[in-house]
């Protein structure tokens, strides 16, 4: 059994779908009988990382890092097990609390004197920051990070028997440090082992969309949200992501591959990663609830899952689609369904165009059948929406207020 770790700087308080090569590659680990450690850099993460930085970010205030810290716990519990009663249960440390009370002094007596700054100058996430392409350069603040992190390894090494130390290419610099370090000062074995960083087949950033980073929080991200992304891949990702991202075997994959190969239309590999991803970090009732929603933008779906829906994941399905402000007296008094759709939210322009096209109407995925309809408050979702269907694809919000 070999014990091995992998960082993590909080910087916020969620994990993104980026860190989730490097959280496999724990899982993957305690899965075939070893021992992971999940460090979280509440030190470092006061520091600020340089490696494939342009620029030195705001450094976070203690109060702020405790909270990221307890946040990501919960979510990395999801992954590894910390609870069982085997030798090889995984463990969650952070790096604040062996370095809190390391002065200064002893810290560049007992460890600064084992790596020169030649060696620390030769990293790449040096180089480039201090080269010509970075006008700021880089503060003795950034500088020392990775003598920090070399010295987590060494800490780990020591009280932990650690020899492993995993994470992203762009960590090579940082990672070899650490082993150097415990090469110079213990003559003990450590090893380095990074994978490439994701990219989509295109070439552009993986995680990313224009809205912003794939967070494993769902109120930062909703579980709907979360299952568009992995369910939206093209065939090429897909077929990446899911050896990468799940657990699924060879055997599993090969077969989703062949099916994807036959009928490209049904898209298997991607409903499956969606499958699995959702459950893995939500659970099987976000699951459902998220492929619910999806299917209710196709025609599927009833008023039942509208009003079972929470208010982000309506928002989230339907972002977007025009919206209404109606009063709410006009609602709670009762108005008629030509009325609402005309004189007080603007989905037809009048009432005899209303009148042409109400076989295609529905209001909170149930059909209108007359235009004197009427429509009260009980009609509400989440106690401020009424949706409004128009033909097959033509979605409108009233938002009551």
């Amino acid at each position: 059994m070999t014990t091995a770790y992998v960082g993590i700087d909080p910087t916020a308080d969620s994990l993104h779908i980026g860190h989730l090569v490097s959280i496999m590659l724990l899982k993957h680990l305690q899965a075939a009988g070893h021992k992971p450690i999940a460090l979280v850099g509440g030190a470092t993460g006061m520091i600020g990382d340089p490696s494939m930085k342009s620029a030195e970010r705001n450094l976070l205030d203690e109060e702020t890092l405790n909270h990221n810290v307890a946040c990501i716990k919960k979510q990395l519990e999801r992954f590894l097990d910390f609870d069982s009663k085997e030798p090889n249960a995984a463990i969650l440390v952070n790096n604040y609390d062996w370095m809190k009370n390391y002065s200064f002094i002893n810290f560049i007596r007992d460890i600064g004197k084992h790596i020169t700054v030649n060696y620390m100058m030769a990293k790449d996430s040096v180089k480039k920051r201090l080269s010509q392409e970075s006008r700021e350069g880089m503060s003795f603040t950034e500088f020392s990070y990775q003598l920090m992190q070399g010295y987590d390894f060494l800490y780990l090494n020591q009280h932990f028997n650690c020899k492993l130390q995993l994470g992203g290419s762009d960590q090579w610099g940082n990672i070899t440090t650490g082993a150097e370090l415990i090469r110079r000062t213990t003559d003990g074995e450590a090893f380095a082992l990074v994978c490439p960083l994701i990219t989509k087949a295109d070439g552009g950033k993986f995680g990313k969309t224009e809205s912003g980073n794939i967070w494993l929080d769902s109120e930062k991200t909703s579980p709907y949200k979360f299952y568009q992304f992995w369910l939206n891949t093209s065939d090429a990702d897909a077929e990446r992501y899911i050896k990468i991202f799940t657990m699924l075997t060879p055997d599993e994959i090969g077969e989703l591959v062949a099916r994807q190969s036959a009928d490209p239309g049904l898209r298997p590999l991607q409903k499956r990663l969606a499958e699995e991803m959702t459950i893995m970090v939500h659970g099987q009732d976000a699951l459902e609830q998220a492929v619910e929603a999806s299917q209710i933008l196709f025609g599927k779906g009833s008023t039942e899952t509208l009003r079972k829906m929470d208010e982000q994941t309506f928002l989230s399905v339907f972002e977007g689609v025009p919206t209404f402000e109606v009063s709410r007296q006009v609602v709670d008094s009762g108005v008629a369904v030509a009325d609402l759709l005309t004189t007080h939210a603007a989905v037809f322009p009048s009432k005899s165009d209303l009148r042409r096209n109400i076989a295609g109407l529905q209001i909170n995925k149930a059909k209108v059948s007359a235009p004197e309809d009427v429509v009260g408050s009980d009609a509400l979702l989440d106690g401020k929406y009424i949706l409004v269907q128009k033909g097959k694809k033509n979605f409108f919000i009233l938002n009551v207020k």
